[in-house]
């Protein structure tokens, strides 16, 4: 306990999933904690673990400026910043994607973050005694493998190598502040909820292979990515810019093995 004493951390998308994980994890290491989502709802019910809410649209930029003074005013500077609002995409085949979706899901994914990596790199400049802090961008193995949901990892992709470019800029400019990025599996969060538990076959099918993904046969834990966000805001990872943090069972490491053959099972 206590990795995080005396830091100053926001987190955008913390009102539930890994985003209420990581703020509840920072909280007890010590942080003060402010975050946002635009669940209002959910996000009062988490800030009662002791962290701040602020109702936010990260595809907004006046959400960010307006996060950001809140968090200059009344602390002074920026630590942490966690990019980790995000929405799923459709699932859509490329000849049906529409476009209003395909523009929803940049927005969020890849336009919230790139403007949480600007206003958040604005305060750490003016953090005092100069330019330092830890930024970590929520990304997904989907941008690291090819994925059916083509759109949603197109955007994940676009976060992992804009985390690189950002990381590696601000490392040649002399600069404390870090940049890197979180790719998570599947991970038991509330959005498998519509097809968890019930007799619905299909539904159980789903989350079948779901598991089936990773070759530790589960689903992550909300908790776990929390863990690795933990390590990424401590000073533990002071050497860590511009680098994937892989946490999915085994995922991306793996080609699929084949039921019912022993030599496939190792």
């Amino acid at each position: 306990m206590g990795r995080l004493g005396g830091k100053i951390a926001f987190i955008s998308g913390g009102a539930s999933g890994i985003g209420r994980a990581i703020v509840e994890r920072f909280a007890a290491e010590g942080a003060e904690v402010t975050f946002g989502d635009v669940d209002v709802t959910g996000g009062k019910a988490v800030a009662a673990a002791g962290a701040t809410f602020i109702p936010q649209n990260v595809a907004s930029e006046d959400d960010w400026i307006a996060a950001m003074n809140f968090v200059r005013e009344r602390f002074g500077r920026l630590d942490i910043l966690v990019n980790n609002a995000g929405i799923i995409g459709s699932g859509a085949a490329l000849e049906e994607v529409e476009l209003e979706r395909w523009n929803q899901l940049w927005a969020v994914n890849v336009t919230g973050v790139m403007l949480g990596c600007k206003h958040g790199a604005r305060l750490m400049r003016a953090n005092p005694g100069g330019a330092y802090g830890s930024i970590i961008n929520m990304s997904s193995n989907a941008a690291l493998l090819g994925a059916p949901d083509f759109a949603y990892s197109a955007t994940k992709g676009a976060v992992r190598l804009m985390t690189k470019s950002i990381g590696v800029s601000f490392a040649r400019e002399g600069l404390g502040i870090r940049c890197n990025s979180i790719h998570p599996g599947p991970t038991d969060t509330p959005i498998f909820d519509p097809w968890r538990g019930g007799s619905d076959e299909q539904a159980r099918m789903f989350m079948e292979a779901i598991r089936a993904m990773t070759p530790m046969g589960r689903l992550g834990r909300a908790e776990e990515i929390a863990a690795l966000a933990l390590f990424l805001a401590s000073d533990e990872s002071s050497f860590c810019t511009g680098a994937e943090f892989v946490a999915d069972g085994g995922g991306s490491a793996a080609l699929p093995a084949i039921s019912g053959h022993s030599w496939a099972k190792g």
